[in-house]
Protein backbone atom coordinates (compact mmCIF):
# COMPACT_ATOMS: atom_id res chain seq x y z
CA UNK A 1 0.00 0.00 0.00
CA UNK A 2 1.69 3.07 -1.26
CA UNK A 3 1.91 5.61 1.89
CA UNK A 4 -0.03 8.66 1.83
CA UNK A 5 2.36 11.85 1.00
CA UNK A 6 2.61 14.16 3.92
CA UNK A 7 1.70 17.60 3.67
CA UNK A 8 4.04 19.25 5.58
CA UNK A 9 6.63 19.74 2.68
CA UNK A 10 9.95 21.72 3.06
CA UNK A 11 8.83 24.12 -0.15
CA UNK A 12 5.20 24.35 2.42
CA UNK A 13 7.68 25.19 5.46
CA UNK A 14 9.67 27.54 3.97
CA UNK A 15 6.96 29.61 1.88
CA UNK A 16 5.23 29.69 5.21
CA UNK A 17 8.25 31.47 7.03
CA UNK A 18 8.44 33.61 4.02
CA UNK A 19 5.06 35.07 3.83
CA UNK A 20 4.47 34.97 7.75
CA UNK A 21 7.61 37.43 7.64
CA UNK A 22 6.70 39.56 4.61
CA UNK A 23 2.84 39.98 5.61
CA UNK A 24 4.22 41.07 9.31
CA UNK A 25 5.75 43.63 7.86
CA UNK A 26 3.04 44.53 5.48
CA UNK A 27 0.37 44.61 7.89
CA UNK A 28 2.01 46.92 10.55
CA UNK A 29 1.64 49.88 7.94
CA UNK A 30 -2.04 51.38 9.95
CA UNK A 31 -0.04 51.46 12.88
CA UNK A 32 2.52 53.74 11.58
CA UNK A 33 -1.00 56.36 10.44
CA UNK A 34 -1.20 58.64 13.34
CA UNK A 35 2.62 58.62 14.20
CA UNK A 36 3.92 59.91 10.72
CA UNK A 37 1.13 62.28 9.85
CA UNK A 38 1.35 64.05 13.71
CA UNK A 39 5.36 64.56 13.00
CA UNK A 40 5.13 65.82 9.79
CA UNK A 41 1.45 67.54 10.08
CA UNK A 42 0.03 65.46 7.19
CA UNK A 43 -3.61 65.00 6.13
CA UNK A 44 -4.60 61.64 6.87
CA UNK A 45 -4.79 61.40 3.37
CA UNK A 46 -1.18 61.64 2.39
CA UNK A 47 -0.20 58.31 4.10
CA UNK A 48 -2.89 56.61 3.38
CA UNK A 49 -2.07 57.53 -0.22
CA UNK A 50 1.17 55.85 0.41
CA UNK A 51 -0.09 52.63 1.39
CA UNK A 52 -2.71 52.68 -1.38
CA UNK A 53 0.03 53.51 -4.01
CA UNK A 54 2.13 50.12 -1.99
CA UNK A 55 -1.15 47.88 -2.81
CA UNK A 56 -1.68 49.01 -6.15
CA UNK A 57 2.10 48.51 -7.01
CA UNK A 58 1.57 44.91 -5.11
CA UNK A 59 -0.90 44.22 -7.62
CA UNK A 60 0.58 45.24 -10.84
CA UNK A 61 3.54 43.54 -9.53
CA UNK A 62 1.95 40.08 -8.77
CA UNK A 63 1.59 38.86 -12.37
CA UNK A 64 4.88 40.05 -13.64
CA UNK A 65 6.68 38.05 -10.48
CA UNK A 66 4.59 35.30 -11.45
CA UNK A 67 5.77 35.44 -14.60
CA UNK A 68 9.17 35.81 -13.83
CA UNK A 69 8.73 32.66 -11.34
CA UNK A 70 7.30 30.64 -14.49
CA UNK A 71 10.07 31.88 -16.60
CA UNK A 72 13.62 32.09 -14.65
CA UNK A 73 12.61 30.21 -11.30
CA UNK A 74 10.80 30.73 -8.06
CA UNK A 75 13.80 31.17 -6.14
CA UNK A 76 15.29 34.40 -8.16
CA UNK A 77 11.93 35.48 -8.34
CA UNK A 78 11.84 35.44 -4.52
CA UNK A 79 15.06 37.13 -3.98
CA UNK A 80 14.62 39.81 -6.30
CA UNK A 81 11.44 40.38 -4.58
CA UNK A 82 13.06 40.38 -0.69
CA UNK A 83 15.91 43.15 -1.72
CA UNK A 84 13.03 45.51 -3.54
CA UNK A 85 11.13 45.43 -0.57
CA UNK A 86 14.08 45.82 2.00
CA UNK A 87 15.24 48.86 -0.26
CA UNK A 88 11.86 50.12 -0.43
CA UNK A 89 11.90 50.38 3.49
CA UNK A 90 15.32 51.65 3.73
CA UNK A 91 14.86 54.67 1.60
CA UNK A 92 10.76 54.95 3.23
CA UNK A 93 12.55 55.04 6.41
CA UNK A 94 14.48 58.73 5.18
CA UNK A 95 11.04 60.57 3.58
CA UNK A 96 10.37 63.61 4.91
CA UNK A 97 7.87 64.61 2.37
CA UNK A 98 4.23 62.72 1.20
CA UNK A 99 5.64 62.76 -2.25
CA UNK A 100 8.60 60.42 -1.60
CA UNK A 101 6.91 58.31 0.83
CA UNK A 102 4.34 57.59 -1.85
CA UNK A 103 7.15 56.67 -4.38
CA UNK A 104 9.68 54.20 -2.06
CA UNK A 105 6.03 52.73 -1.61
CA UNK A 106 5.93 51.30 -5.13
CA UNK A 107 9.23 49.60 -4.32
CA UNK A 108 7.45 47.90 -1.25
CA UNK A 109 4.70 46.95 -3.04
CA UNK A 110 6.46 45.36 -5.53
CA UNK A 111 8.70 43.61 -2.90
CA UNK A 112 5.29 42.44 -1.34
CA UNK A 113 4.44 41.25 -4.71
CA UNK A 114 7.57 38.65 -5.14
CA UNK A 115 7.71 37.65 -1.06
CA UNK A 116 3.46 36.90 -1.05
CA UNK A 117 0.86 35.27 -2.26
CA UNK A 118 1.49 34.58 -6.28
CA UNK A 119 4.97 33.45 -6.20
CA UNK A 120 4.74 31.58 -3.03
CA UNK A 121 1.30 29.82 -3.69
CA UNK A 122 2.29 28.78 -6.95
CA UNK A 123 5.04 27.34 -5.23
CA UNK A 124 3.17 25.77 -3.14
CA UNK A 125 0.44 23.97 -5.17
CA UNK A 126 3.35 22.65 -7.84
CA UNK A 127 4.53 21.12 -5.09
CA UNK A 128 1.80 19.65 -3.21
CA UNK A 129 -0.51 16.04 -4.06
CA UNK A 130 -3.52 16.10 -5.37
CA UNK A 131 -5.28 15.66 -2.18
CA UNK A 132 -3.13 17.67 -0.06
CA UNK A 133 -3.13 20.91 -2.29
CA UNK A 134 -6.45 22.52 -1.15
CA UNK A 135 -5.29 22.07 2.43
CA UNK A 136 -1.73 22.96 2.02
CA UNK A 137 -2.18 26.68 0.08
CA UNK A 138 -4.73 27.19 3.36
CA UNK A 139 -1.57 26.73 5.25
CA UNK A 140 0.42 29.04 3.39
CA UNK A 141 -2.76 31.42 3.23
CA UNK A 142 -2.64 30.90 6.98
CA UNK A 143 0.87 31.75 7.76
CA UNK A 144 0.23 35.32 6.40
CA UNK A 145 -2.53 35.68 9.04
CA UNK A 146 0.40 34.60 11.47
CA UNK A 147 2.26 37.43 10.03
CA UNK A 148 -0.46 39.59 10.82
CA UNK A 149 -1.12 38.45 14.08
CA UNK A 150 2.60 39.50 15.57
CA UNK A 151 3.21 42.88 13.04
CA UNK A 152 1.27 45.19 14.22
CA UNK A 153 1.90 44.42 18.07
CA UNK A 154 5.44 44.33 17.31
CA UNK A 155 5.10 47.34 15.45
CA UNK A 156 3.51 49.19 18.61
CA UNK A 157 6.02 47.66 20.74
CA UNK A 158 9.11 48.98 18.45
CA UNK A 159 7.30 52.35 18.60
CA UNK A 160 7.73 52.69 21.99
CA UNK A 161 11.52 52.44 21.93
CA UNK A 162 12.99 53.79 18.90
CA UNK A 163 11.20 56.54 16.48
CA UNK A 164 9.28 55.03 13.58
CA UNK A 165 12.32 55.19 11.05
CA UNK A 166 14.18 52.67 12.79
CA UNK A 167 11.32 50.68 13.08
CA UNK A 168 11.32 50.41 9.18
CA UNK A 169 14.71 49.58 9.17
CA UNK A 170 14.39 47.18 11.61
CA UNK A 171 11.91 45.49 9.38
CA UNK A 172 13.75 45.86 6.34
CA UNK A 173 16.54 43.53 7.92
CA UNK A 174 13.84 41.30 8.73
CA UNK A 175 12.87 40.71 5.13
CA UNK A 176 16.32 40.25 3.82
CA UNK A 177 17.02 37.25 6.86
CA UNK A 178 13.96 35.36 5.36
CA UNK A 179 15.69 35.11 2.44
CA UNK A 180 18.35 32.82 4.24
CA UNK A 181 15.78 30.19 3.82
CA UNK A 182 15.51 29.62 0.38
CA UNK A 183 18.26 27.08 -0.09
CA UNK A 184 15.37 24.77 1.38
CA UNK A 185 12.99 25.45 -1.24
CA UNK A 186 13.13 23.50 -4.51
CA UNK A 187 9.80 23.13 -6.16
CA UNK A 188 9.02 20.08 -9.01
CA UNK A 189 9.68 21.12 -12.44
CA UNK A 190 6.31 21.45 -14.51
CA UNK A 191 5.20 18.09 -16.35
CA UNK A 192 5.51 17.03 -20.06
CA UNK A 193 1.58 18.10 -19.87
CA UNK A 194 2.13 21.04 -18.33
CA UNK A 195 5.10 22.45 -20.77
CA UNK A 196 2.72 21.43 -24.23
CA UNK A 197 0.48 24.65 -23.12
CA UNK A 198 2.00 27.94 -24.00
CA UNK A 199 1.42 31.09 -21.88
CA UNK A 200 -0.30 32.25 -24.24
CA UNK A 201 -2.19 29.68 -24.84
CA UNK A 202 -3.49 28.92 -21.17
CA UNK A 203 -3.69 33.36 -21.00
CA UNK A 204 -6.29 32.66 -24.05
CA UNK A 205 -8.33 30.53 -22.72
CA UNK A 206 -8.60 31.95 -19.66
CA UNK A 207 -9.27 35.41 -20.80
CA UNK A 208 -12.36 34.13 -23.30
CA UNK A 209 -13.88 32.27 -19.91
CA UNK A 210 -16.60 34.13 -18.58
CA UNK A 211 -15.69 31.92 -15.45
CA UNK A 212 -12.22 33.92 -15.47
CA UNK A 213 -13.41 37.51 -15.65
CA UNK A 214 -16.45 36.70 -12.62
CA UNK A 215 -13.55 35.41 -10.49
CA UNK A 216 -11.71 38.63 -11.69
CA UNK A 217 -14.26 40.93 -10.62
CA UNK A 218 -15.33 39.12 -7.06
CA UNK A 219 -11.90 39.29 -5.81
CA UNK A 220 -11.84 43.20 -5.77
CA UNK A 221 -13.94 43.35 -2.48
CA UNK A 222 -11.76 41.04 -0.91
CA UNK A 223 -8.82 43.97 -1.64
CA UNK A 224 -10.90 46.56 -0.29
CA UNK A 225 -11.94 45.46 2.96
CA UNK A 226 -9.06 43.81 3.94
CA UNK A 227 -6.69 47.17 2.87
CA UNK A 228 -9.28 49.49 4.34
CA UNK A 229 -9.34 47.61 7.88
CA UNK A 230 -5.87 46.89 8.02
CA UNK A 231 -4.80 50.75 6.57
CA UNK A 232 -7.86 52.57 8.44
CA UNK A 233 -9.33 50.40 11.82
CA UNK A 234 -6.39 50.97 14.45
CA UNK A 235 -7.16 54.77 13.91
CA UNK A 236 -10.71 54.23 13.64
CA UNK A 237 -10.77 52.56 16.69
CA UNK A 238 -8.53 54.74 18.38
CA UNK A 239 -10.52 57.85 17.65
CA UNK A 240 -14.31 56.18 17.47
CA UNK A 241 -14.45 53.67 19.98
CA UNK A 242 -15.91 54.35 23.24
CA UNK A 243 -13.59 54.73 26.45
CA UNK A 244 -11.33 51.68 28.14
CA UNK A 245 -12.66 51.50 31.67
CA UNK A 246 -9.83 51.34 34.33
CA UNK A 247 -10.33 48.10 36.07
CA UNK A 248 -12.33 46.49 33.28
CA UNK A 249 -11.16 43.00 31.62
CA UNK A 250 -8.82 44.96 28.85
CA UNK A 251 -7.35 47.45 31.52
CA UNK A 252 -6.34 44.17 34.02
CA UNK A 253 -4.46 42.62 30.47
CA UNK A 254 -2.86 45.67 29.67
CA UNK A 255 -4.85 47.32 26.79
CA UNK A 256 -4.92 50.85 28.56
CA UNK A 257 -5.47 53.36 25.47
CA UNK A 258 -7.59 52.92 22.34
CA UNK A 259 -4.52 52.92 20.34
CA UNK A 260 -3.47 49.56 22.30
CA UNK A 261 -6.61 48.38 21.26
CA UNK A 262 -6.28 48.96 17.44
CA UNK A 263 -2.96 47.27 17.02
CA UNK A 264 -4.76 44.12 19.30
CA UNK A 265 -7.59 44.43 16.87
CA UNK A 266 -4.95 43.89 13.93
CA UNK A 267 -3.67 40.62 15.63
CA UNK A 268 -6.78 39.20 16.49
CA UNK A 269 -8.02 39.78 13.25
CA UNK A 270 -5.19 37.75 11.92
CA UNK A 271 -5.19 35.05 14.79
CA UNK A 272 -9.34 34.17 13.89
CA UNK A 273 -7.85 33.93 10.56
CA UNK A 274 -6.22 31.07 10.79
CA UNK A 275 -8.72 29.06 12.04
CA UNK A 276 -10.56 30.75 8.89
CA UNK A 277 -8.29 30.21 6.54
CA UNK A 278 -7.53 26.31 7.54
CA UNK A 279 -10.80 25.59 7.92
CA UNK A 280 -11.54 27.07 4.59
CA UNK A 281 -8.75 24.93 2.92
CA UNK A 282 -10.57 21.85 4.34
CA UNK A 283 -13.87 23.11 3.49
CA UNK A 284 -12.75 23.56 -0.56
CA UNK A 285 -11.37 19.79 -0.68
CA UNK A 286 -14.59 18.52 0.21
CA UNK A 287 -17.39 20.76 -1.16
CA UNK A 288 -17.80 23.76 -4.45
CA UNK A 289 -15.44 26.30 -4.13
CA UNK A 290 -17.91 28.89 -5.94
CA UNK A 291 -20.41 28.57 -2.84
CA UNK A 292 -18.18 28.65 0.06
CA UNK A 293 -16.45 31.84 -1.52
CA UNK A 294 -20.24 33.01 -2.14
CA UNK A 295 -20.68 32.54 1.64
CA UNK A 296 -17.73 34.43 2.44
CA UNK A 297 -18.35 37.41 0.70
CA UNK A 298 -21.82 37.08 2.44
CA UNK A 299 -20.59 36.90 5.65
CA UNK A 300 -18.12 39.94 5.64
CA UNK A 301 -21.13 41.76 4.62
CA UNK A 302 -23.52 40.86 7.53
CA UNK A 303 -20.85 41.06 9.71
CA UNK A 304 -19.42 45.01 8.80
CA UNK A 305 -22.90 45.89 8.49
CA UNK A 306 -23.30 44.66 11.87
CA UNK A 307 -20.15 46.49 13.42
CA UNK A 308 -20.97 50.14 11.78
CA UNK A 309 -25.09 50.12 12.66
CA UNK A 310 -24.10 49.54 16.18
CA UNK A 311 -22.20 51.99 19.00
CA UNK A 312 -18.39 51.43 18.47
CA UNK A 313 -17.35 50.29 21.69
CA UNK A 314 -14.84 48.23 23.24
CA UNK A 315 -16.58 44.82 23.21
CA UNK A 316 -17.57 45.47 19.68
CA UNK A 317 -14.20 45.76 18.32
CA UNK A 318 -13.34 42.95 20.22
CA UNK A 319 -16.42 40.74 18.56
CA UNK A 320 -16.24 42.18 14.73
CA UNK A 321 -12.19 41.28 15.11
CA UNK A 322 -12.90 37.68 15.23
CA UNK A 323 -15.32 37.67 13.23
CA UNK A 324 -14.17 39.51 10.26
CA UNK A 325 -11.00 37.48 11.12
CA UNK A 326 -12.69 34.01 10.70
CA UNK A 327 -13.60 35.19 7.21
CA UNK A 328 -10.26 37.22 6.41
CA UNK A 329 -7.69 35.48 3.69
CA UNK A 330 -10.57 32.23 3.71
CA UNK A 331 -11.02 33.53 0.17
CA UNK A 332 -7.52 33.03 -1.23
CA UNK A 333 -7.13 29.50 -0.90
CA UNK A 334 -10.80 28.70 -2.57
CA UNK A 335 -9.87 30.96 -5.44
CA UNK A 336 -6.01 30.11 -6.17
CA UNK A 337 -7.62 26.59 -5.75
CA UNK A 338 -10.31 27.07 -8.11
CA UNK A 339 -7.61 28.73 -10.76
CA UNK A 340 -5.50 25.86 -10.44
CA UNK A 341 -8.34 23.36 -11.20
CA UNK A 342 -9.92 25.26 -14.33
CA UNK A 343 -6.65 25.97 -15.99
CA UNK A 344 -3.74 23.51 -14.51
CA UNK A 345 -0.76 24.35 -12.17
CA UNK A 346 2.02 25.78 -14.58
CA UNK A 347 0.75 28.91 -14.97
CA UNK A 348 -1.02 29.17 -12.03
CA UNK A 349 1.57 32.11 -10.63
CA UNK A 350 0.62 34.31 -13.65
CA UNK A 351 -3.39 33.64 -13.79
CA UNK A 352 -3.51 34.18 -9.87
CA UNK A 353 -1.34 36.99 -10.07
CA UNK A 354 -3.96 38.39 -13.12
CA UNK A 355 -7.03 37.93 -10.58
CA UNK A 356 -5.01 39.37 -7.65
CA UNK A 357 -4.06 42.77 -8.87
CA UNK A 358 -8.56 42.97 -9.23
CA UNK A 359 -7.82 42.37 -5.26
CA UNK A 360 -5.26 45.19 -4.82
CA UNK A 361 -6.90 47.35 -7.44
CA UNK A 362 -9.36 47.29 -4.42
CA UNK A 363 -6.97 47.85 -2.11
CA UNK A 364 -6.08 51.05 -3.97
CA UNK A 365 -9.26 52.25 -3.56
CA UNK A 366 -10.04 51.55 -0.37
CA UNK A 367 -6.98 52.54 1.57
CA UNK A 368 -7.02 55.92 -0.26
CA UNK A 369 -10.47 56.22 -0.26
CA UNK A 370 -10.60 56.38 3.55
CA UNK A 371 -7.99 58.64 4.06
CA UNK A 372 -10.11 60.79 1.24
CA UNK A 373 -13.91 60.67 3.22
CA UNK A 374 -12.13 60.79 6.46
CA UNK A 375 -10.47 64.17 5.48
CA UNK A 376 -13.49 65.46 3.95
CA UNK A 377 -16.05 64.13 6.41
CA UNK A 378 -13.92 63.53 9.44
CA UNK A 379 -15.04 59.81 9.66
CA UNK A 380 -15.25 56.29 8.06
CA UNK A 381 -18.90 55.81 7.87
CA UNK A 382 -19.29 56.41 3.78
CA UNK A 383 -16.42 54.48 2.93
CA UNK A 384 -17.06 51.53 5.31
CA UNK A 385 -20.73 51.07 3.82
CA UNK A 386 -18.82 51.41 0.23
CA UNK A 387 -17.41 48.37 1.59
CA UNK A 388 -20.27 46.70 2.66
CA UNK A 389 -22.01 47.08 -0.99
CA UNK A 390 -18.83 45.88 -2.52
CA UNK A 391 -19.20 42.47 -0.52
CA UNK A 392 -22.52 41.92 -1.33
CA UNK A 393 -21.63 42.31 -5.46
CA UNK A 394 -18.63 39.50 -4.55
CA UNK A 395 -21.29 37.17 -2.70
CA UNK A 396 -23.85 37.51 -5.70
CA UNK A 397 -20.91 37.26 -8.89
CA UNK A 398 -19.23 34.20 -7.82
CA UNK A 399 -22.55 32.36 -8.13
CA UNK A 400 -22.61 31.56 -11.47
CA UNK A 401 -18.83 30.42 -11.82
CA UNK A 402 -18.07 27.14 -13.91
CA UNK A 403 -16.69 25.28 -11.76
CA UNK A 404 -15.42 22.17 -14.05
CA UNK A 405 -12.84 22.17 -16.35
CA UNK A 406 -13.03 22.89 -19.72
CA UNK A 407 -12.35 20.08 -22.41
CA UNK A 408 -9.79 22.28 -24.10
CA UNK A 409 -7.94 23.35 -20.40
CA UNK A 410 -7.77 19.83 -19.66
Amino acid sequence: MTPKPSIFTPVLIVGCAIILLSFAVRASFGVFQIPIAAEFSWARADFSLAIAIQNLAWGIGQPLFGAMAEKMGDRKAIILGGVTYAVGLVLSSAAVTPLAHQLYEILVGFGIAGTGFGVILAVVGRAASDENRSMSLAIATAAGSGGQVVGAPMAEWLLTMMPWQSVFLVFAAIILGSLALLPLMRAPVASKAQLQDSMGDILGRAFRDPSYTMIFLGFFSCGYQLAFVTAHFPALVTEMCGPILPGGALHSIGITSTSALGAVAISLIGLANIAGTLAAGWLGQRYSKKYLLAAIYAGRTLVAALFIMNPITPATVLIFSVAMGSLWLATVPLTSGLIAHLYGLRYMGTLYGIVFFSHQLGSFIGVWLGGRMYDLYGSYTAVWWVGVGVGAFSALIHLPVREHRAPQAA
